[in-house]
């Protein structure tokens, strides 16, 4: 079982640099884009259709691992006076929420990309394929639900000691 999870987390820490490369290869673009349309009027055609694109598909790539880092927001206003044990429940049923969330959104991304395969759907100025950004999306989806899922059943300090 614990290299399921170390495996678990080499993947959300490949998302991660995915993400970053991604993030890193728009922001040079769009320097570029933008240096040239202020200095040669030269441009990128859709430059902000493939900045959009990106950062969809980088929002997904980010998530499995900020989930393993227990990154996203946590409220626990009410549950500071807790006992560690309530909080611990409580924490593990937030992760198995947060799982049955991102398996939704997997499951219906899919079917989105499926629909903009079928309709070949693509951007207005470029007409780059919208089936593309749901395919690198829903990998990361899964992972984070998988992930999620994982500290449901495990509890959190199973997943971090792996």
């Amino acid at each position: 079982m614990e290299t399921d999870l170390r495996l678990l987390e080499k993947l959300a820490k490949l998302c991660a640099v995915a993400a970053g490369v991604l993030l890193t290869a728009i922001a040079l673009m769009t320097c570029a884009s933008l240096v040239g349309r202020n200095t040669t009027g030269w441009t990128l055609v859709g430059d902000f259709e493939l900045s959009g694109s990106a950062a969809g598909a980088a929002i997904a790539l980010f998530m499995p691992w900020c989930q393993l880092q227990r990154g996203n927001i946590i409220v626990d206003f009410f549950t500071a006076r807790a006992s560690a044990a309530l909080q611990d429940h409580l924490d593990r049923l937030g992760a198995l929420l947060l799982a049955l969330a991102f398996g939704l959104l997997a499951w219906r991304s899919t079917v989105g990309g499926l629909s903009a395969w079928n309709t070949h759907a693509g951007s207005m100025m470029l007409g780059f394929p919208e089936w593309a950004v749901y395919a690198a999306m829903v990998p990361p989806l899964c992972l984070t639900a998988l992930i999620g899922l994982a500290q449901a059943v495990r509890g959190f300090s199973a997943v971090e000691q792996a």
